[in-house]
């Protein structure tokens, strides 16, 4: 993938492509956004849309399906009721393995298989792995504090019960029972979630042991994950996540996204977290290849505009920044097609 440069003339400088409001609607067409959030929340970080209007203005947008992500609950239950209601288009969903599931819990992975819709993808773990629980806290008296030091509470019930994929070794029977649950339902795609940049290698890893067809790479790791790390990853099967959600303003504003106590509401970037920005996402697309390499919103928070603008814009941003509209084509369309099996 090439990033073709602005041509300079003696009056103007002409951009590839003819970028536009248009071109930017046009890629809309047919695309699939793998990571949107418009279902039921807690009240301190309430809900944008409700998952029957997200599917609508998508549908209506030209795109041809969404993946809902719920941190509570497995969202294929959801995705059932959805497609009884908006027609002439595809909802799915899946699995988060958060505490309140009991972490690595293969009955749940069980139970999400057949429920709904049956689930897409099963993920890892968002604030319930030990990488991301140990990493949120707040700034206080000017100095971030881990929350997991300033609440004993929070170690006991959240750090000490969170998620940890061994880097090395036995992977342990509940582990290699989820991963065989996995790989025996090809249809359903692996997701790293919030672990460490290390644990996700070793995932991807064991993904390709375990004869596991479809991984994703969470935009978690991305952003944390050295460009090496990525490429390693992408040249070992793995599609790679970048979602505008990790580049937004809304990323600073404490919250609680998973935790019911407004304690724990987390400053998240204060803790080395997302680095860069969309044209460093642009750039590390760029090396790591476009084939390799899937858009997403992360949207459906309050604080953010709908799901179908921030597709938009994230496109319009990378057309921007001198991307051809074949790449953003793969990375919104072609390549979340091949993650979830279609076509």
């Amino acid at each position: 993938m090439t990033f073709p440069r602005p041509t300079v003339g003696k009056s103007r400088m002409m951009l590839p492509e003819g970028r536009s409001f248009e071109l930017s609607m046009e890629l809309l067409q047919g695309a699939i956004d793998i990571h949107v959030h418009a279902t039921p929340h807690l009240p301190s970080s309430p809900r944008r849309l409700d998952p029957i209007e997200a599917a609508i203005q998508a549908r209506d947008a030209g795109m041809q399906a969404i993946v809902l992500m719920d941190v509570f609950q497995m969202s294929n239950g959801v995705a059932w009721i959805v497609n009884r209601a908006v027609p002439d288009f595809k909802v799915y969903g899946g699995l988060i393995l958060n505490t309140a599931y009991g972490g690595l819990n293969p009955r749940a992975v069980k139970t999400a298989i057949g429920y709904g819709d049956g689930a897409r993808f099963v993920s890892f773990g968002a604030h319930s792995t030990h990488f991301q629980a140990s990493s949120e806290g707040r700034i206080v008296d000017g100095q971030f504090t881990p929350l997991k030091d300033l609440y004993p509470d929070f170690k006991t019930e959240e750090v000490d019960r969170a998620i940890r994929i061994p880097v090395g070794g036995p992977v342990g029977s509940d582990l290699e029972e989820i991963l065989e649950l996995i790989s025996a339902n090809p249809h359903i795609f692996l997701n790293t979630g919030h672990v460490s940049p290390d644990e996700a290698v070793r995932l991807v890893d064991l993904a390709c042991d375990y004869g596991i067809g479809n991984v994703l790479v969470a935009t978690a790791v991305t952003s944390v994950a050295s460009t090496d790390q990525l490429r390693y990853m992408a040249g070992r099967g793995a599609f790679i996540e970048y979602t505008l959600g990790a580049y937004t303003h809304t990323t600073s504003i404490p919250k609680t996204h998973y935790y019911v106590e407004l304690e724990y509401a987390a400053d998240e970037d204060m803790a080395g977290g997302t680095k860069g920005s969309v044209r460093g996402a642009a750039e590390q697309i760029r090396e790591i290849g476009a084939d390799h390499c899937i858009l997403a919103t992360d949207f459906g928070g309050y604080t953010l505009p709908d799901p179908v603008e921030g597709m938009r814009g994230f496109i319009a941003s990378l057309l921007d920044l001198g991307m051809s509209a074949k790449d953003v084509r793969k990375l919104v369309k072609t390549n979340p097609e091949r993650l979830l099996g279609l076509g």
